[in-house]
């Protein structure tokens, strides 16, 4: 049986990870509560992509039907197709509300921590462990591709600050500056106008982050997801969804 989001008003009065596991609550991948929630939203014949038109033949379907295979989606398309727009929407798909552990920067489940804050903090606290919960809006973030983009905007870098302050070498996880996409595990994160990039940006962000987002994150990067097109804006073709 599909684990069952926690209802909303759990949120008010959990706040630490023994109420937690009292609660029931169970882990899901981002995959998982898309997955669930639109099949929800399917049978009680709500509008999944409101405010998207034309589409309902073409793209819609195609989205929906890799949501539901647990695929991977790439939005190729022209310029003002609806593709960011579509991304963004995506966030309806998600539970209203998701517990992490408190502080975290990378959004720890407190079930499954990932960082070894989360981890430091549960092994000290236990049960007492502290739990906030995130609103879906919280969620996505989004950035522009420009030329001066780098990988470390991404996936993040080694802060030697960091590493003095805290008296400890660079291959301690604790002086890392986090990029984009761990800020965004158990979230979604966007690069559009990928195109607008040197090319050899793209070439490093299809391989490295590849790599991150199984650790980090289900996210719409250079590797998943182009949100804009080299083509000329005068040209309107039907943006394709293409699960891969």
């Amino acid at each position: 049986m599909a684990n069952q989001p926690l209802p909303i008003n759990h949120h008010a009065h959990i706040t630490t990870l023994g109420q937690l596991k009292k609660s029931g609550y169970k882990p899901r991948t981002v995959k998982q509560e898309l997955r669930e929630n639109l099949i929800r939203k399917l049978r009680l014949k709500e509008d999944v992509f409101p405010g998207i038109f034309g589409y309902d033949e073409t793209v819609i379907p195609d989205l929906q039907r890799a949501i539901l295979a647990g695929h991977h989606i790439n939005l190729l398309g022209l310029r003002g197709q609806a593709k960011t727009r579509i991304a963004r929407l995506l966030i309806n798909l998600l539970d209203d509300y998701m517990p992490v552990v408190a502080g975290s920067e990378l959004n720890d489940d407190p079930l499954q921590p990932l960082s070894v804050f989360a981890k430091n903090l549960i092994a000290e606290h236990g049960d007492n462990t502290p739990v906030a919960w995130m609103h879906r809006d919280d969620r996505y973030t989004e950035k522009l591709a420009t030329p001066d983009v780098s990988v470390a905007d991404l996936i993040g870098d080694a802060d030697p600050i960091k590493a003095a302050t805290l008296k400890l070498p660079y291959s301690d996880e604790r002086v890392i500056h986090f990029g984009l996409i761990p800020r965004a595990h158990r979230a979604f994160s966007s690069l559009t106008s990928c195109p607008t990039c040197r090319p050899a940006f793209r070439c490093r962000c299809s391989t490295s982050c590849r790599k991150a987002i199984f650790r980090f994150a289900v996210s719409r990067c250079g590797c998943r997801s182009t949100s804009s097109s080299c083509s000329p804006p005068t040209q309107r073709t039907t943006p394709t969804a293409a699960a891969s």
